[in-house]
């Protein structure tokens, strides 16, 4: 009798773990962003957007830091947090279709055509110091993560997640 339970808990134990396991692998990811700056007075770039002819970033004196860098596709929430003490940012989230190509800008108003970029969602106008989260549903791939603030994403405020 004593060889029927075990053989009997062996699989129920064996279903549990596969339980567990698939459980925690299909668990959402978190992304934790930041949103800085060097504040109000210090001088901006007008060319460090993604493709925009800039190329030294260290030049930028605001920015967007993404941690973990990389996430498994599917469930991902965006939790943000705007470390200026003195400027309101955002983030807004948009698929990369073309590494290459710069997003489409609007110089008028100092800032992307968020419509025609792709728009898939964001956390609108943090305030100083404020946090806020989206989650998406999102599918392998490349997405830019960037504050539309005028002049925030020219000055280098963005950066790249990658969804596998």
């Amino acid at each position: 009798m004593r060889a029927f339970r075990l053989a009997f808990l062996l699989p129920l134990g064996s279903i549990a773990l596969a339980a567990t396991l698939s459980g925690s692998a299909m668990a959402a990811s978190t992304v934790n962003v930041t949103l800085w700056d060097k504040g109000t007075n210090a001088d901006m770039a007008t060319n460090l957007g993604m493709n925009m002819g800039g190329s030294d970033m260290s030049k930028a004196t605001m920015g967007v830091r993404a941690v973990p860098a990389a996430v498994k596709a599917g469930e991902v929430t965006f939790e943000v947090t705007n470390n200026s003490s003195e400027t309101i940012h955002e983030m807004i989230v948009v698929p990369v279709h073309d590494a290459k190509s710069p997003l489409p800008y609007n110089e008028a108003e100092n800032r992307v055509d968020e419509d025609a970029a792709g728009h898939l969602g964001e956390v609108s106008e943090l305030d100083p110091g404020k946090a806020g989260a989206l989650r998406l549903k999102l599918k392998p791939g490349k997405y830019l993560l960037f504050c539309n603030i005028p002049g925030h994403f020219a000055n280098g405020m963005w950066t790249e997640v990658t969804v596998q």
